[in-house]
């Protein structure tokens, strides 16, 4: 919420972390379009925030400070969402290995994410974002 005060706003809360997957959930009644279904501005910025808190958490997790961009972004709309809404996305462990090796040896790094949102059991939105590290580079002493 420090970050991207929007989060806040719209209600955003991790629900899990678990190594690849992260989980987060929002109430409808901030998102709610006048249909009385979840907004589809909301859907694609929950989404986008779960790929970039899975990418975020993946940087703390190795002791990685850098920056985050998404420099990409879709989502394909398949159902409305009546219901409080939940994203989850999945980190492949592959591209993980191989995105964190290209940071480390290159100080920058892309890759995508695809992240969920379901209704009712079934997918009512997939987003899919590239998104974009840099490190941050420690300041120099030219003392």
């Amino acid at each position: 919420h420090k970050d991207i005060p929007l989060s806040a706003a719209m209600g955003i809360e991790v629900v899990e972390f678990a190594n690849d997957r992260l989980v987060v959930r929002a109430p409808l009644a901030p998102n709610i379009n006048v249909h009385g279904t979840a907004f589809a501005g909301s859907l694609y910025a929950i989404a986008a925030l779960c790929g970039w808190g899975m990418t975020w958490l993946q940087l703390k997790v190795r002791h990685i400070n850098g920056s985050i961009v998404i420099a990409d972004g879709h989502i394909h709309y398949a159902a409305p969402v009546q219901q409080g809404i939940v994203a989850m996305c999945r980190f492949d462990g592959a591209d993980l290995d191989t995105a964190m090796a290209r940071l480390t040896g290159t100080d920058k790094t892309r890759f995508k994410l695809d992240c969920t949102i379901d209704a009712h059991g079934s997918e009512a939105a997939h987003f899919t974002g590239d998104y974009a590290v840099r490190l941050h580079q420690a300041p120099v002493n030219e003392g």
